[in-house]
């Protein structure tokens, strides 16, 4: 394997304006729609990304024979300080499972539930 282990993530949903809604109140971002014409059903929002920087780029994807939750992978977004997106997920209609809390050398880490019943991680060195 050459580069960086991940070059895409995809986070399947439910209900994809729920799931906008949800991640674009903790990351304070905005979607991009990704034209998939020979797909019926597929829809994907784009999370806003830079392909030449440092990590991977994904999106949020409904389709209909493959339902959200019940995952067993673990995605973790980076963050300045994982308590500040941490912060917002409650509100936006999320569980935090695990408030921040130190990994040692390597920062903090947050794990909480989004609005489709998929967990995911934050991630910060602060």
């Amino acid at each position: 394997m050459q580069g960086n282990p991940v070059g895409w993530f995809e986070i399947y949903v439910d209900d994809m304006e729920r799931a906008k809604a949800f991640y674009q109140r903790v990351f304070d971002i905005e979607f991009e729609q990704i034209s998939v014409p020979s797909e019926e059903g597929l829809i994907m929002q784009s999370f806003p990304s830079k392909m030449e920087n440092y990590g991977a780029g994904g999106a949020l994807v409904k389709m209909p024979e493959y339902p959200a939750g019940n995952n067993s992978i673990l995605v973790y977004f980076s963050c300045e300080d994982c308590a500040v997106e941490e912060s917002r997920v409650d509100g936006a209609g999320g569980e935090v499972l695990r408030s921040k809390m130190s990994i040692g050398e390597y920062g903090f880490i947050a794990l909480f539930k989004d609005t489709e019943g998929n967990m995911l991680g934050l991630h910060s060195q602060q």
